[in-house]
């Protein structure tokens, strides 16, 4: 009888489901046909002179973007998302458009790594260096936004504003005593000293080499943000420092007195002053162009079947198929090798924004990649972290390309499993174990590890951060040795990557781009298309409607950092997962 009540109502819900789906479809199909037709009659009818492109930066900014997000922009449940690269374009094609003539910036808290933020300022740059100009308004301004801010023309703050400007920090949370005090632990094994992913298990307090690697690393992305702003501001090296440490711009009279700002304005103030600049009467309607606007006007290029291949590495790199937010060896692998054999594609950027994560997931792309550079040229582009697991796939490239804000390097190995022995036995759990062999249990979360096993598994990670390094100095052309000195988990500015080898291109993605055109012998003719292409799951779908799913996907977006500790814990095998990863997601404040 529970049989056919279970198989009725499995079967009722499927069929609700499905029709849900499909009106669902009808729905998603007519949004998408009403934006198409509004960006059209956008393009039909061009922009028009003295025009000014409005770009709001406080957006979420994705290197690429899951198909479940935009689900849920189209659907109006959650906020404007805004792809990294066509955000790039943008920029350029207003840059190169007569009819825009300045920007309107609003870049209060920017939602992007720093890495992201400097390749836009830079962007924002050379729009300037076109003879245009940027005027900025913010009723706050947070550290990043104000970076950005910085390189305009003009700065604008509400009365009632306030500036962060106060130099970098970066806090790392400790739980050895925290596991001694209720018996649950994970236990380490690791090489390299300034494997700082793991040392929260290990101690209660940061070591000095890791200290000092988080304190070279700062000072490494503050000098280059202290000395952007303090050109583009025209401020001393003195009275900036003094302005940073005093919190001399947190308020708006300070911040105009140090000439941190230009002026202190309401938003109807600042209108006037953007209506004055492009030389129209203060009554007249400004000719705003929006960001979605002036990025459809961009037009593929017609009659070529050449393409670049960008593929998005990006998340924590998992044991298994992987999914939008992190990164599985069944989907790269799918993905690569159907890359590899399609005729159009004629080069590849691997765009890496991941800290790193299983060490044979990592093995296993990096061979699937190997095979790809045989038929097409490979170009990496770091993101905004490029560590452990995603440098190791670095190593494949013809070029590496990263920027001074990109966080890389920590070439170093660890395994951790959970251990519960003294947790169990306080509330009274006892563990027997029957045995065919000496070591037929070689691992049990119930007892403390046998020194059998943790000799087993330090010569098997041992053996990873030889191959580790062997893939550096065979990808980067250096020598083992030299790879030693830059290894043992330490973390690297892209600023300082590039001058100890690890990288060697300055760039950008768009800089990656044409290096891959280059190698491919392109030219210009070539056009752009995204990988992996992943198909949304009917669950996934459902779940854009779900109450709070903005939250729910901000929650599992926090927590994707957690991966590798979620997947000791539930590995079902109970052996050691190696990683080569930096594990958290360095909070650079």
């Amino acid at each position: 009888m529970n049989f056919f009540r279970n198989f009725l109502a499995s079967f009722l819900g499927s069929i609700t489901a499905l029709f849900f789906i499909i009106s669902l479809g009808f729905f998603i199909l007519a949004g998408i046909a009403s934006v198409a037709t509004f960006d059209k009659n956008v393009i039909q009818g061009g922009i028009s002179s003295n025009s000014i492109l409005n770009l709001d930066l406080d957006k979420d900014v994705y290197d690429n973007i899951p198909v479940t997000q935009e689900f849920e922009e189209i659907l109006g449940v959650s906020p404007e998302i805004i792809k990294f690269l066509d955000l790039i374009n943008a920029i350029e094609l207003a840059s190169d458009n007569e009819n825009i003539k300045g920007i309107n910036l609003k870049s209060q808290s920017p939602k992007m790594g720093w890495s992201q933020t400097l390749t836009i300022r830079k962007a924002l740059q050379k729009f300037k260096d076109k003879g245009k100009f940027i005027y900025c308004y913010g009723d706050f301004f947070s550290q990043k936004g104000y970076y950005l801010a910085s390189v305009s023309d003009s700065v604008f703050l509400n009365p009632m504003g306030n500036i962060e400007l106060r130099g970098l920090g970066a806090e790392v949370l400790y739980y050895k005593d925290l596991q001694e005090k209720y018996g649950f632990k994970m236990e380490v094994v690791r090489h390299g000293k300034y494997k700082s992913a793991v040392e929260p298990y290990l101690d209660n307090k940061m070591s000095d080499a890791n200290r000092n690697q988080i304190k070279s690393l700062l000072n490494s992305i503050w000098d280059g943000i202290g000395s952007q702003i303090k050109f583009s501001r025209k401020i001393s090296s003195v009275d900036f420092n003094k302005i940073v440490d005093d919190l001399d711009a947190t308020f708006p009279e300070n911040a105009h007195d140090n000439n941190i700002i230009d002026g202190i304005l309401s938003k109807t103030q600042y209108e006037h002053k953007l209506k004055k600049v492009l030389g129209i009467e203060s009554d007249e309607k400004l000719n705003n162009v929006s960001y979605v606007q002036m990025k459809n006007s961009y037009n593929s290029k017609k009659g070529t079947r050449n393409q670049i291949a960008v593929i998005y590495a990006q998340g924590p790199i998992i044991y298994g198929e992987g999914n939008e937010r992190n990164i599985g060896q069944e989907i790269f692998s799918k993905t690569i090798r159907k890359i590899k054999k399609s005729k159009r594609i004629k080069a590849v950027v691997l765009r890496i924004d991941s800290p790193g994560g299983v060490a044979l997931t990592s093995e296993i792309i990096w061979n699937e990649l190997i095979e790809l550079k045989k038929e097409k040229p490979i170009v990496v582009s770091m993101g905004n972290v490029a560590a452990s697991g995603g440098y190791y796939l670095s190593t494949v490239a013809d070029k590496v390309f990263a920027n001074d804000f990109t966080i890389t390097g920590s070439i170093g190995v660890f395994a951790m499993v959970p251990n519960i022995a003294e947790f169990s036995k306080g509330i009274g759990i006892n563990a027997e174990q029957v045995e065919t062999n000496k070591n037929s249990i070689f691992y049990t979360p119930f007892e403390k590890p046998t020194q059998k096993f943790q000799l087993d598994v330090k010569k098997n990670i041992e053996n990873i951060y030889e191959m580790f390094k062997k893939r550096v100095s065979d990808g980067r052309n250096i020598s083992m040795d030299e790879v030693e000195g830059l290894a043992q988990g330490r973390v690297w500015s892209g600023e300082q990557a590039l001058k100890n080898g690890l990288a060697n291109e300055e760039g950008d993605i768009k800089d990656a781009i044409n290096a891959a055109a280059e190698l491919a012998d392109l030219g210009n003719d070539f056009n752009i298309t995204s990988y992996p292409k992943i198909e949304p799951e009917i669950n996934d779908i459902l779940s854009v409607m779900i109450p709070f799913n903005s939250s729910i996907s901000e929650f599992l977006n926090a927590t994707t950092d957690l991966d590798p500790v979620i997947q000791s814990i539930s590995n079902k095998e109970k052996k050691p997962i190696i990683f080569i990863s930096q594990l958290f997601n360095l909070d650079i404040r």
